[in-house]
């Protein structure tokens, strides 16, 4: 019962115990390398260990003490492969102590960490080889620490003891001890100069933009087509302007995009549930060797459990809105008004249509007038990032529902569709000036008729920026401010007016996050988002027009 109990707390702060003791372990090696051995039993060893054996014995423990401390960097990052190479030079570091001094509590230090970690494999589940592992400057600073302390630790320990009257040129001369410690200790801090200069040249270079003429697209395009789980806002990974790690198996990918020091996650990873976390530690990881903000924006209520994993920082950043198909109807007071609009379209002649994926390129110079004439009337220009732009190769990648009057097309909307048909969108939304004045309650009932007789769940209407943020005093500072701004910012964007008309439709609210590993980063993130979405800093400075409630999507 208790070990039931108490095995998934071992399991988790496993990894944690592992790194610190294995950083202890490499710190012990170290400092044992660079000061003198006790004399008695070094006498004795001398009696029956080969000079050669003690020597090789002496130069390597101060070398594996740096290898446990790089590996503690692999054991925090659950890597299996760094288990298995702290459990080897644990045994091995644990032999070498006999044979460099007679160290027998060294050794049983050694062997105290080795069978603390044995049972743990399970609690090491990454598989990214150890020659992946990306060390951060940070960790390589920290062990440098380490050498140096060792180093100084080795200098007193030698002017205090039986050669305090001697000069150091007289010690390296006389005393094999004297030069076996220095021996160890420049070779320890050449092995992590070595390690440095090896992390500048072999470290993965930022992965390139990943576009259609990339045979990577065809990748993301297969596992959009299957991937169950996936949010309908997985389908920006078409829009051309992405970075992508993929798992091992190629099955699974994150979507990034990078402005300046930050490195943006659009959303979780899209495919195997069960390769996210690992795609989730690469993308950090990555980040943090470039000495990057790593950030991970668009998350859901499901994502948080990962996030809190990741150790990261997390923010409400608005509220995504969602419709239950099969409880939606018209009928009612509630839906009079919308009722009302779209039979008074319908009435004028308003038809809808979707049109199947392949078929928009038939008619894409009428759609791009009407993008163009709306365009014209909305300030900032085409988005991208977060948002989709109008690009004939990615409006062509989704169905694409129209609506005609007098047989003339006057508003189109692209659809994101799911594979498990859990839930699905619409990106861009556009009219003409010749549309009836009510089209977006026609667009919007008829694409929620459609998706119902076509089996969806759900139809997301896209997100409430700012919404649901609360003005506590006990509440995080930039929730207040998000709070006042969305109270207070109509003329910087219509944020009540986005929320009051996806309110007509009775969605579901959920909460969505940004996160990262440290609080101070999220504004900066944040920043670069927009920049990103917006296309730098001349499309943000483009003030939007505050658009009438029935425009405001």
């Amino acid at each position: 019962m208790s070990s039931t109990v108490f095995r998934p707390a071992a399991h988790a702060i496993a990894p944690t115990v592992a790194a610190i003791l294995a950083a202890s372990a490499g710190v012990m090696l170290l400092a044992s390398g660079a000061t003198p051995s006790e004399p008695t039993r070094f006498l004795l060893l001398l009696a029956f260990a080969p000079d050669l054996l003690i020597e090789i014995s002496h130069f390597f423990s101060s070398i594996l003490g740096l290898v446990l401390l790089l590996l503690a960097f692999g054991l925090r990052a659950r890597l299996g492969a760094a288990w298995w190479a702290a459990l080897i030079v644990l045994g091995a570091s644990a032999v070498l102590a006999i044979f460099k001094g007679l160290n027998w509590e060294e050794t049983a230090m050694l062997l105290v960490c080795f069978f603390v970690i044995l049972p743990f494999h399970d609690a090491f589940p990454r598989k990214a080889a150890l020659t992946k592992m990306e060390i951060t400057p940070g960790w390589l600073l920290s062990a440098a620490a380490a050498i140096v302390g060792a180093s100084v630790l080795g200098w007193w320990s030698f002017n205090h003891t039986e050669f305090a009257d001697k000069s150091w040129i007289r010690i390296l001369q006389d005393h094999d001890e004297a030069a076996r410690a220095i021996r160890s200790s420049v070779a320890a801090a050449i092995v992590l100069l070595g390690v440095g200069v090896w992390r500048l040249i072999a470290t993965a270079a930022t992965p390139p933009v990943v576009d259609d003429t990339d045979p990577e697209f065809d990748r993301v395009r297969a596992i959009l087509a299957k991937a169950e789980g996936a949010e309908p806002s997985a389908n920006l990974a078409l829009l051309g302007d992405k970075r992508f790690l993929f798992s091992a198996s190629g099955e699974t990918f994150l979507m990034f995009g990078v402005r300046g020091r930050s490195w943006i996650a659009l959303g979780p990873p899209v495919g195997k549930r069960e390769e996210r976390m690992e795609l989730f530690w690469r993308f950090r990881e990555l980040a943090d060797a470039h000495a990057a903000r790593a950030g991970f924006y668009g998350l859901g209520p499901d994502d948080l459990p990962d996030t809190v994993d990741l150790g990261l920082a997390i923010q409400k950043t608005g509220e995504s809105a969602a419709v239950p198909l099969e409880a939606f109807s018209l009928v009612g007071r509630r839906r009079e008004v919308l009722r009302r609009n779209w039979r008074k379209a319908g009435e004028g002649g308003a038809a809808f249509e979707v049109l199947p994926v392949g078929a928009a390129p038939t008619m894409m110079d009428e759609l791009k007038s009407i993008s163009d004439s709306w365009l014209s009337h909305h300030a900032g220009g085409e988005k991208s990032f977060s948002m989709g732009g109008f690009d004939p190769r990615y409006v062509a990648e989704f169905p694409v529902a129209v609506v005609r009057s007098e047989g003339k097309i006057v508003a189109f909307a692209t659809l994101w569709t799911t594979a498990a048909k859990t839930a699905f969108s619409m990106d861009l939304m556009r009219y003409s000036d010749e549309a009836p004045k009510n089209v977006m309650d026609y667009l919007f009932v008829e694409l929620l008729q459609w998706g119902k007789d076509e089996g969806y769940s759900a139809f997301e209407f896209g997100v409430a920026p700012l919404a649901g943020l609360q003005d506590r005093p006990l509440a995080p500072i930039m929730s207040r401010v998000g709070r006042l701004l969305y109270e207070r910012g109509e003329e910087i964007y219509n944020f009540q007016g986005v929320r009051r008309y996806k309110d007509k439709y009775d969605p579901v609210w959920q909460p969505r996050y940004i996160a990262a590993p440290q609080k101070w980063a999220i504004p900066f993130l944040l920043a670069d988002i927009g920049l990103l979405s917006s296309g730098g800093v001349s499309g943000l400075a483009k003030r939007p027009k505050k658009l009438p409630e029935k425009a405001a999507t």
